[in-house]
């Protein structure tokens, strides 16, 4: 009776806690920062505390990292242990290349079969239709869905006063020019890509969160737990 007992008790804890995927970015445009840390390392530790506060709530937690393709798949589990699988991973992350996440999202979609949370975490620098289709396929999964929008404050403030050399992270293109003359048309469309992202989120009651690398995660924190709070 004990163990029937216990299984019965296992089998109820995995039905009732919730099941959370955290799909995170590891792409080449993920590697550039303007100070100490790159959105790929803000990722990761970002990553990193969502997953304790995920087991300590006794909730099963997966690891995705992609770029073109997915690169790494931890399944859910909810296990003491689990947290030093994933930490371990995330140590291990190296960059990708160019990254395809609404074809990774879509995979997902119909990989997760049972209802839960999927948290992508990434700087969405991909086709916004393509991104916004495999967010809506979670969503007619009836999946809930958080969005972590990574960005390094230069990316939006554009704060380059000399000729400067760019260079586009995913396809090596490089562009010289004075900032000035093109800071107002930059700083224009980053402030459209932010609002078209979260204008659509908002449509399809997806959270939509903007964090930048000098921020601390307290934002991220709370915001994952408003939404875990309303999940019950």
């Amino acid at each position: 009776y004990g163990k029937t007992d216990r299984y019965y008790i296992k089998e109820y804890e995995e039905e009732t806690n919730l099941r959370s995927y955290v799909i995170v970015d590891i792409s080449k445009s993920m590697t550039y920062s303007s100070k100490k840390v790159t959105k790929l390392e803000y990722a990761s530790f970002l990553t990193a505390a969502l997953s304790y506060l995920m087991l300590h709530q006794k909730d099963g937690i997966g690891l995705i990292l992609f770029d073109q393709k997915i690169q790494s798949f931890i399944p859910p589990r909810s296990t003491s242990n689990h947290l030093n699988a994933i930490l371990s991973q995330l140590d291990k992350i190296q960059s990708g290349e160019d990254t395809k996440i609404g074809d990774v999202l879509h995979e997902m979609a119909d990989r997760i079969k049972k209802r839960g949370l999927v948290i992508l975490i990434s700087d969405l620098f991909d086709d916004f239709d393509s991104v916004m289709s495999g967010l809506k396929h979670f969503r007619y999964n009836k999946q809930e869905v958080i969005v972590f929008h990574i960005m390094d404050r230069q990316e939006l403030q554009f704060n380059f006063n000399t000729r400067t050399r760019f260079k586009d992270m995913e396809s090596n293109e490089m562009i010289t020019t004075e900032p000035w003359q093109i800071r107002k048309s930059y700083e224009d469309l980053v402030l459209e890509f932010q609002n078209k992202y979260r204008k659509n989120c908002r449509n399809r009651l997806i959270d939509y969160i903007p964090l930048f690398t000098d921020q601390n995660l307290d934002k991220a924190i709370s915001q994952y737990l408003r939404k875990r709070e309303k999940l019950g």
